[in-house]
């Protein structure tokens, strides 16, 4: 029965996105390409001093994303540090130093890592002025570099890539905001929590007393979401009843997940003028998360002994309202998506059922990835992919009509290399370094040896990708923690954007050249086999070794 349902809800899903595929893609199209701009748009470029009709050269692209970004993090910190003055703190203090930036770092990079508990750390002013504003804007961004390498792509001996702030704009205007309205409804409707009553004294099941806190839950719930940011208002996220109060509630916030990160090939596909394209990308996508979710699955049905085998799964850290499927899907969606929000506690998986989890960030959340994010990832892996198959047949390589020479196959391989020796390099430093070593053993791992590395890998992995999930054992809120986390959740998040939009610079200045024999087709079976196998050889087994370290041999003992 708990697999019928299962399979049952993963058939929704399925239908819901294939049937949005065509008409969400297209909109997004249309948001980008429009020439027409909405009064209120006019209005704020005018307050900000932008001619929508000029257009920025890749450099000028680029410091705008900085620009904007560099503001969100000032503001994001400012406004914790002056909790204690600001209307509906809910009397809690001004958040410490180190957890202002960690969170600051954290937000704006679209990762919503959560140092702290937020229902007793953050009062309703930092969450709605600091958080959920950065939830829309956060994704904006994504979604508006994606969009400039798409044009990179698509347009020929052009020294421009489209305006940053009339992209930003017409992102939260025309599809963020609008889209978290109608979700925000449909999760209230299923019981989420929308309100600015405090806490509540209530009397539990057994007669005694809880402290239960209310919020703007809905908004925000829906906005993190479906921006692929992940967090939550509560500190059991979205396995929190006020959150996530029933299986089809989970199902509902499975799709705000995944409905645009897989529509957005559409989208590329418009814009390239070849849909095909975009199918062939999605087809990728898709082939990528269905082996994930299968495996998953498998590992927490499967258990490890008696006591598991008997109770149908590995259910530790589960909730039974969604039991094993449930918590999977939501688990490989949640790490495939860059969203980072759990409705199930990643630390009681099993060992290889944590390292799916773990290894989907590895992939670089690309599967489909996070909104803009996944896509860009894709096309820089998709870059790579005519490279080594031109390397195959003796020839120059080319992507839609654009060569890929010294430069960009440089771009792109910096691109692929970034995550990798962020992850890698801090997690090393955490054990080799005797003081920090001393202090990540006996304050922040729960679980010494194989277990204890195996989080604080998944950590840096969760950073540096711009996850934002956890698993739940390891202690965080350190200085050392606050600190490195944070700044590998920026380097994950800015350092590809420069070389993702350098190559869509490059790219746009190139002329077109025509198709040839020794022209790899990308719109055939034969490109999205070889792009699958490059996504996972390129990028999984980089980790190879070091997960051979944590969860593999914690899996085989």
């Amino acid at each position: 029965m708990d697999a019928l349902f299962g399979v049952l809800q993963i058939l929704t899903v399925v239908l819901v996105l294939v049937l949005l595929y065509r008409p969400l893609g297209d909109y997004m199209a249309r948001i980008y390409s429009s020439s027409r701009d909405l009064r209120g748009e006019r209005g704020f470029y005018r307050l900000i001093g932008v001619d929508s009709s000029s257009e920025q050269t890749w450099p000028a692209y680029l410091r705008g994303v900085l620009a904007f970004s560099l503001i969100g993090v000032l503001f994001v910190y400012a406004v914790q540090r002056l909790q204690a003055v600001l209307p509906y703190s809910l009397g809690f203090p001004a958040v410490p130093e180190g957890l202002s930036f960690n969170t600051a770092a954290s937000f704006v990079a679209n990762t919503n890592w959560q140092s702290y508990s937020p229902d007793v750390t953050m009062g309703y002013a930092v969450q709605a002025l600091g958080l959920v504003v950065q939830n829309f804007v956060s994704a904006a961004v994504g979604l508006a570099v994606a969009i400039a390498v798409i044009r990179g792509l698509a347009r020929v001996k052009s020294g421009t890539i489209g305006n940053f702030w009339v992209d930003l704009t017409r992102g939260v205007i025309r599809l963020l905001l609008p889209g978290a309205v109608f979700a925000a409804f449909v999760l209230l409707l299923g019981g989420v929590v929308q309100n600015v009553a405090g806490f509540t004294d209530v009397t539990t099941l057994t007669g005694g007393s809880a402290t239960v806190p209310g919020g703007p839950v809905a908004s925000q719930e829906a906005i993190k979401l479906l921006g692929t940011n992940g967090g939550g208002f509560y500190n059991a996220n979205s396995a929190h009843p006020f959150e996530n109060p029933t299986a089809w509630t989970n199902v509902v916030e499975v799709l705000l997940m995944l409905v645009i990160p897989f529509a957005l090939p559409r989208t590329f596909g418009r814009l390239v003028g070849s849909t095909k394209q975009g199918l062939a990308i999605v087809a990728v996508m898709t082939t990528i998360f269905a082996v994930s979710l299968a495996a998953m699955t498998w590992f927490e049905l499967r258990g490890a002994g008696t006591a598991t085998q008997l109770a149908g799964g590995a259910m530790e850290g589960k909730e039974a309202r969604f039991g094993i499927w449930g918590s999977t899907l939501f688990g490989s969606t949640s790490t495939l998506t860059s969203t980072g929000a759990v409705n199930s506690m990643h630390d009681s998986y099993t060992a290889l059922g944590g390292m799916m989890a773990m290894l989907n960030m590895m992939l670089g959340e690309i599967a489909p990835g996070g909104v803009g994010s996944g896509l860009y990832g894709m096309l820089v892996l998709a870059v790579i992919t005519v490279f080594i198959a031109g390397l195959l047949v003796g020839r120059t390589p080319e992507y839609l009509g654009k060569k890929v020479g010294p430069r960009e196959i440089k771009l792109a391989s910096l691109y692929i290399l970034v995550t990798p020796t962020i992850v890698l390099a801090f997690t090393a430093l955490s054990f080799a370094i005797p003081a920090v070593r001393a202090d990540v053993e006996g304050t922040s791992i729960a679980n010494p040896g194989l277990h204890g590395f195996s989080e604080v890998l998944y950590a840096f992995t969760s950073a540096a990708n711009n996850n934002g999930s956890a698993f739940a054992g390891l202690t965080a809120s350190t200085p050392w923690f606050t600190t490195t986390l944070g700044i590998a959740m920026l380097l994950g998040r800015f350092v590809p954007i420069v070389l993702v939009l350098a190559l869509a610079g490059s790219f746009a200045a190139q002329d077109r050249v025509p198709a040839t024999a020794g022209t790899l087709p990308t719109l055939r079976p034969q490109f999205v086999g070889l792009l699958t196998g490059v996504s996972v050889i390129v990028t999984a087994l980089t980790y190879f070794p070091v997960l051979a370290l944590g969860p593999l041999a914690e899996g085989l003992q």
